[in-house]
């Protein structure tokens, strides 16, 4: 009897839409080279990009340009070519470029001036026009925002950043990606996001599929002005609801839900969870908000032309050491000196940015056009489209919360396929999404459905 029982329930399984599909189908596992990634950065090759940054004096956007020894000419050309560098020791893996234009009549650029970005791209081997984008900003600057000749060493905001991404590459070139990463030294950030701005024009100019951008604003602090000592908390800030939507997509988010599922706070959910997963004494603080209050960083202007960014940084500042002249005053040392770098910290940033590319670019294409339906239902399904070069795609995963809770909590590997039927799950109750996963493991972040969601 107990025979025919098993053989009765295995014959109505099929039946049941997914189930016998998902039961069969086993997800691959962990990304084993993603512990070796997040224990290669350097501390001692940080710190030491660092200072050479600091050793040019100043990096004002409005600096000195012609010296090889000072001003924001010289640092850039030092950082493009630390990359030529690294692409030498990859075999020229790397394509590095200036991208540039001329900004006038602006409050903090009153006279012509080039801003210059310096980028580098390591090219996939499967889906190149995919990119996932770490970046740090090359300028610096003190109390007046228009002083670009007094010292401005710019130790932490944020030489600490473009150090982390030429440790980036340096680590990551070592591997091959089934899609493409930018590193990027961006200019301009002090004077108003120009650099930004100028990057991601061309990018959209380009056609580049940019799916994701690290901006690493501050990331070697450890103490706070407000007295805590933390080298094991870092902030992911995150937009809530895209730049770009139209009125008509926010009447229709109104409806359907997507005020805190926009691809940026997405990615800082991936970004946690690979934190959890992958490193150690490293706790990721998501804040839902585009940036710290009415501030600004250089992940804005690519989340103002479409572009899914987030901003990575330390949890305490100290403001004794932002745009500070360099003086005593009363006993308080000011300035952005060498003295408030915590290296040890900023490779385990570094560390989370490393692993997030490689999962990234690592991935399949993400999934395309992600709806759902389930109005008037016990069951929920979710449809997607399979893009082209899914050439390593092992399938999909589909997600499901609690509206109320922070990160995603459940999910179902279903493979291949491009339709899910999640049964007696009610799509009221939770909010939902669609990842891909390769055969090696590595994973996109989660696409929530509808245009509010989509990278």
């Amino acid at each position: 009897m107990k025979k025919f029982a098993s053989a009765a329930v295995a014959a109505l399984l099929p039946a049941i839409s997914g189930f016998a599909y998902a039961q069969d189908t086993a997800p691959p596992g962990e990304v084993m080279k993603l512990y070796d990634i997040a224990n290669a950065p350097s501390p001692e090759r940080i710190r030491a990009d660092i200072q050479t940054l600091v050793d040019f004096g100043t990096r004002h956007t409005l600096s000195e340009t012609e010296s090889d020894t000072r001003g924001i000419g010289a640092a850039r050309r030092w950082i493009f070519d630390e990359f030529e560098k690294i692409s030498a020791e990859c075999g020229g893996c790397l394509e590095v470029m200036y991208i540039s234009d001329t900004i006038e009549g602006e409050d903090r650029i009153p006279e012509p001036t080039e801003v210059v970005s310096v980028i580098a791209i390591q090219r996939g081997t499967l889906d190149p026009n995919r990119f996932v984008m770490m970046s740090g900003d090359i300028d610096s600057r003190v109390t007046d925002p228009l002083n670009g000749t007094d010292d401005s060493p710019g130790a932490n905001d944020n030489a600490s950043g473009m150090a982390g991404a030429l440790e980036a590459a340096r680590v990551l070139t070592k591997y091959e990606f089934a899609g493409s990463i930018i590193y990027a030294g961006l200019s301009g950030e002090e004077q108003g996001l120009f650099g930004g701005e100028i990057v991601a024009a061309h990018a959209l100019e380009e056609g580049w599929q940019i799916k994701a951008v690290l901006n690493n604003d501050m990331i070697s602090n450890i103490e706070g002005i407000d007295g805590v000592i933390d080298n094991a908390t870092v902030r992911v800030f995150s937009e809530g609801t895209r730049a770009v939507e139209t009125e008509r997509e926010a009447y229709l988010r109104r409806f359907t839900g997507g005020e805190v599922d926009s691809p940026s706070r997405n990615l800082a959910r991936y970004i946690d969870r690979l934190s959890d997963d992958y490193m150690t004494n490293l706790d990721v603080m998501m804040v839902y908000r585009l940036d710290r209050f009415r501030r600004g960083g250089h992940h804005r202007p690519f989340n103002e032309a479409g572009i899914p960014g987030v901003r990575i940084m330390e949890v305490h500042e100290h403001y004794d050491r932002q745009h500070q002249d360099l003086r005593t005053e009363d006993g308080t040392v000011y300035g952005d000196t060498m003295a408030g770098v915590d290296e040890n910290y900023a490779a385990k940033l570094t560390a989370l940015n490393a692993i997030t590319m490689a999962g990234i670019a690592g991935a399949p294409p993400f999934p395309a056009n992600v709806e759902i339906e389930g109005a008037v239902s016990p069951d929920t399904t979710l449809t997607w489209e399979k893009p082209a070069n899914s050439g390593n795609l092992a399938g999909y995963r589909v997600w499901w919360r609690l509206t109320t809770e922070p990160q995603w909590t459940h999910s179902r590997f279903v493979g291949d396929v491009t339709e899910y039927t999640l049964e007696n799950i009610v799509i009221d109750n939770y909010f939902f999404g669609v990842s891909a996963v390769a055969q090696d493991g590595s994973e996109t972040p989660v696409v929530f459905p509808g245009v509010a969601g989509r990278f």
